[in-house]
């Protein structure tokens, strides 16, 4: 066990850091104090994310292409909607509420166009001037039910508006509501949002209509204020669960007092982090100051413990924190160093998404240990001495019990244990392959949340809420409006159409469809697309879209080389979703550019370039990317763990029993995933390096005191019994505070979050007794070997 020893400089080392420390005390204080002031003010300044979550790395092509997308056309998820089913809409008391609904959010600071059945417009055929008047359907509010009548049988005459602002049954109906760009990624959305839901629940308890609302505006809002809720929600549970336990730890309302007044200077620096790197509240950079709460309190136990227990051996109160400082400091280093490479393995993971989380929770897990390793000496050495009533908490009897009975089976019944744990571990191996990989955009949400039960009304009669687009550059100027292309684009669409997940397409193809029906009287029959030659007669008139140049633009660029063929999804789940990009994707490519007649692909540079893009493909591909990289930073994490390990215990068996204990809690709880059902998603994968990361702590806590007791002289079992005996107490209560601090989780309201917060906290429950119960018994069964060999040896 000789490999085991530190270098004497390194023993010297955290001498002279503690030395730094308590000879330095005032003019610490009044640095940490400066920062937390900063740090402060930073927190002051930090803003809510609305932005869809960006899960692709910039390099990625889908990101690319979507950027290019939202240039040329503006975001595609700007829409926010309101729906209502109801036979009374057409009766006029309604029709007019609705009408001035309609005017009302129109109205409102942020708004950009509202469309609704209450100001919808047909095309006339101007043939004398040769240009198409475009004679809004209900230019003011009617006065008599014949007025709405005839605007209803107009409406429903033009197939173009079927299905969008009504349902195919005519039983629903829908107020599409596009925010203002700008407004839209600010915090100023919330209040738009809010006034305009107000308007239309007045509307529906005027009538008893139940109103739904949904589109991603809408439900992007809804998302971030839960979260800024969730934030100051966690928050004060994290610090209410850590301070009823340091209570019944400690029972001194002092210790607890200057713990928690410790970590919440940390929780400010953690919060000041995140505006100090430029980012934003996101709902992941948003759990940060609770997981700080959690996983910084350890160091403050250890710590004060440490120097309780020192003060009444030596009765001096600066040496006793010379020695705490000497012997937990460096401890807690490794420890936190471990927790740090869990967190900052998604630095690396390429997603900006994860990047921020990443490298702010790692970072702050560093600051709170220094802040937490300055701050508890300094605080205790003004304060009164302890005294032999405030250790007795190391000699709770319960728990004395507990780990006799641990001491007992590590060294009596070893061969039982691993049996057991090689049962567990296939039940879970088995438990794993049940995994499935899938994610929605609002499966978050539990199922009885109004927005997602809105999502699913919206899903019922009018499919989807989420973007789909085929982005085409036809490589030519006027391109788009090309006989042959525009029949490529109708061919595009036929194939769209066999799936049922999709909504009818907006595109140049639907208006010109649209324009016809106008041009040759109105007639429903007439919604189609023409051949070449009614085409010709339609270019004649110049004004075709006079007055409607923005609505031209919003499919097709000034140069008319660019278009777009635009889609509403199901959130049908990214399985379902990445089938149909896998199927749609060489479809589409082949409609294009592929030549039948000749049976060959046409040469590149006379191809058409058709992608699909949008919010739906983009959070698919982000999802499949989030888990491939996820599944990587998770073993970079135990690469990155064990080479810390090895860097303190040079010692290949001692490497590879210390990782052991940490790595078999992450596959039972892969395996209560799959038994329960719990979907591998980024939330949940999240968990793995975490936990592992933190699980780590343990280990490297009950590896420091063995090899400490090892050097004082002690056997392998007798060194083992003395860790279990006073390490264990205190890795009990930190497991207790781990395992309650991210149980809060589970009252989130989203999914994923209750999931992170059930599986970390099983996954460190299981990890606290694998270090407490299976490392020791390596260590023993290591002993048992070596003795074995070396009388072997000798005989």
């Amino acid at each position: 066990m000789a490999s085991l020893k530190n270098p004497k400089y390194f023993q010297d080392f955290w001498k002279k850091i503690a030395e730094l420390i308590l000879n330095n005390r005032l003019t610490w204080l009044v640095v940490i104090l400066s920062i937390t002031g900063l740090m402060g003010y930073r927190a002051s300044q930090l803003e809510l994310s609305y932005e869809l979550a960006k899960i692709l790395p910039q390099s990625d092509e889908s990101f690319q292409l979507y950027e290019r997308f939202k240039q040329r056309y503006g975001e595609d998820g700007s829409v926010m909607l309101i729906a209502l089913e109801s036979d009374d809409i057409y009766e006029l008391d309604v029709y007019r509420d609705w009408h001035a609904l309609s005017r009302a959010i129109k109205n409102v600071d942020g708004i950009n166009n509202v469309a609704s059945n209450t100001n919808l417009f047909e095309i006339i055929n101007n043939e004398e001037e040769k240009k198409f008047d475009f004679k809004p359907i209900s230019p003011k509010a009617p006065t008599s039910q014949a007025e709405v009548d005839s605007i209803r049988k107009t409406i429903e005459q033009y197939p173009f508006y079927r299905g969008f602002l009504y349902s195919e049954d005519g039983k629903a109906h829908l107020m599409a509501v596009t925010f203002n760009q700008e407004q839209m990624n600010s915090k100023n959305r919330i209040g738009i949002t809010e006034e305009v839901q107000a308007l239309a629940e007045e509307f529906g308890q005027k009538h008893d209509i139940a109103m739904h609302f949904s589109g991603m505006p809408f439900v992007r809002t809804n998302f971030m204020s839960k979260v800024s809720s969730e934030v100051a929600m966690f928050m004060g549970l994290a610090f209410l669960v850590t301070a009823v336990i340091l209570f019944l730890f400690f029972r001194s309302y002092r210790v607890v007092f200057f713990a928690i007044l410790v970590i919440a200077i940390s929780v400010l620096w953690s919060v000041g982090f995140i505006d100090l790197f430029g980012y934003k509240i996101t709902l992941l950079t948003g759990l940060i100051p609770s997981i700080i709460v959690v996983i910084g309190i350890p160091n403050s136990i250890f710590l004060i413990n440490r120097y309780q227990e020192e003060f009444l051996k030596c009765n001096d109160q600066i040496l006793a924190l010379k020695i705490a400082i000497e012997k937990i400091g460096k401890t807690t280093f490794i420890a936190n160093v471990t927790t740090f490479i869990g967190f900052f393995v998604f630095y690396f993971t390429g997603s900006p998404l994860l990047l921020e989380f990443g490298l702010v929770a790692a970072i702050s897990v560093l600051a709170t240990w220094a802040v937490s390793l300055i701050l508890i000496p300094i605080i205790f050495s003004y304060n009164p001495k302890p005294k032999a009533k405030h250790v007795r908490h190391l000699e709770n009897k319960n728990i004395s019990k507990f780990l006799e009975f641990i001491d007992f089976i590590v060294h009596n019944r070893r061969t039982k244990l691993y049996w057991f744990i090689g049962v567990l571990v296939g039940l879970s191996v088995l438990g794993m392959t049940r995994i499935q990989s899938i994610g929605h955009v609002v499966d978050d949400l539990p199922e009885d949340d109004p927005v997602f039960t809105d999502l699913k009304f919206i899903e019922s009669h009018f499919k989807g809420i989420v973007p789909f687009e085929v982005s085409i550059d036809t490589g030519i100027e006027n391109g788009v409006l090309q006989p042959e292309m525009l029949q490529k684009i109708r061919l595009v669409q036929r194939e769209f159409a066999k799936y049922p997940e999709f909504t009818k397409p907006i595109s140049v193809v639907e208006a010109i469809k649209f324009i016809y029906q106008g041009y040759r009287g109105g007639e429903e029959r007439f919604y189609r697309l023409p051949g070449a030659l009614e085409l010709n007669k339609l270019s004649a008139y110049a004004g075709m879209a006079e007055g409607r140049e923005n609505m031209a633009s919003a499919f097709m660029d000034s140069t008319r080389r660019y278009t777009r063929i635009s889609y509403q999804s199901e959130d049908v789940g990214t399985i379902r979703m990445t089938e149909m990009i896998n199927q749609l994707g060489p479809s589409i490519d082949s409609i294009f550019n592929y030549d039948r007649d000749f049976e060959e692909w046409l040469p590149v540079d006379e191809q058409v370039k058709a992608e699909l893009t949008g919010n739906g493909v983009v959070f698919t591909k982000g999802n499949d990317y989030l888990l491939s990289n996820l599944r990587d930073s998770t073993i970079m994490a135990i690469i990155l763990v064990s080479f810390v390990m090895a860097t303190q215990f040079l010692n290949a068996r001692t490497i590879l029993i210390s990782t052991i204990p940490s790595v078999i809690p992450l596959i039972i709880t892969a395996g209560v995933m799959g038994f329960f059902g719990i979907p591998l998603k980024p939330s949940t994968t999240l968990i793995f390096s975490i936990a592992f990361g933190i699980a780590s702590d343990g280990t490297i806590y009950f590896l420091t005191k063995y090899k400490d007791e090892i050097e004082h002289g002690k056997t392998i079992s007798e060194a083992v019994s003395e860790t279990i005996r006073q390490t264990g107490i205190s890795m009990f209560y930190t497991a207790i505070i781990l395992f309650f601090g991210f149980g809060i989780y589970v009252i989130s309201g989203f999914k994923g979050t209750v999931f992170l917060g059930l599986l970390v906290s099983l996954t460190l429950m299981i990890g606290m007794i694998s270090n407490l119960v299976l490392l020791p018994s390596f260590l023993m069964t290591l002993d048992k070997r070596q003795t074995a060999k070396k009388n072997l040896t000798n005989g």
